[in-house]
């Protein structure tokens, strides 16, 4: 995708051929707020360029609310859009993709209440317990104790289940997260700490002892 001449960033050498035709001007070097500034000049191939770099974490941050990819896959499509509609309103408090992120929860949460369901989700490595050298017997007690951890996480009051839940996923700190749900950095990690907490109390007292 060209998107002009980039001053920061050295250029290719040109070819020793005259007749051949000119290398790519590589656009790696070019920074999201340079993107942005373009965008919001009407120049649709840098919002382009955005939407290509952070399309796996919009994504995934929708995936963290729906435990579905295609009402995932949709969330994500209509934060594009609303991002490219408030580009204007942008002010660089956070940076692009925390921004970009932000706007991708909300809607996957409009996503959520919309279709009025509870979701469900797998639980991260911390609660992972399968093995393929396990027991069939093994396996059945596996899948007990998953039912019940999907069930101790539905059953959180939302605070504690949306922090847990994206920090769940790996891919935000707990800064993101912050301005994704408003909400003091302190508080992010008392939610996820709580909620960690509550739900291996209940896990426990359900009859599981080795869940940390």
């Amino acid at each position: 995708m060209y998107l002009g001449a980039v001053a920061p960033c050295t250029l290719p050498r040109q070819p020793s051929v005259p007749t051949a035709a000119p290398p790519p001007v590589s656009i790696d070097c070019v920074t999201d707020a340079e993107l942005v500034g373009r965008a919001r000049l009407g120049d649709t191939a840098a919002f382009g360029e955005l939407v290509d770099r952070h399309r796996s974490a919009v994504f995934r941050a929708a995936l963290a609310a729906l435990d579905s990819r295609a009402d995932a896959e949709d969330a994500a499509q209509d934060a594009f859009v609303t991002a490219w509609r408030r580009l204007g309103g942008f002010r660089g408090d956070a940076s692009f993709k925390t921004w970009l992120l932000t706007i991708a929860w909300h809607e996957a949460i409009n996503h959520r209440r919309r279709a009025t369901r509870w979701w469900r989700r797998t639980a991260d490595e911390e609660y992972d317990v399968e093995s393929p050298s396990r027991s069939p017997e093994q396996t059945a007690a596996d899948a007990e104790l998953d039912a019940a951890l999907r069930a101790e996480i539905r059953a959180l009051p939302p605070k504690l289940r949306d922090a847990l839940l994206l920090a769940q996923t790996g891919e935000h700190r707990y800064e993101e997260i912050s301005v994704m749900l408003d909400i003091p950095l302190g508080t992010v990690k008392w939610r996820v700490s709580e909620a960690r907490r509550v739900v291996k109390a209940r896990l426990r007292a359900r009859g599981y002892s080795d869940v940390g």
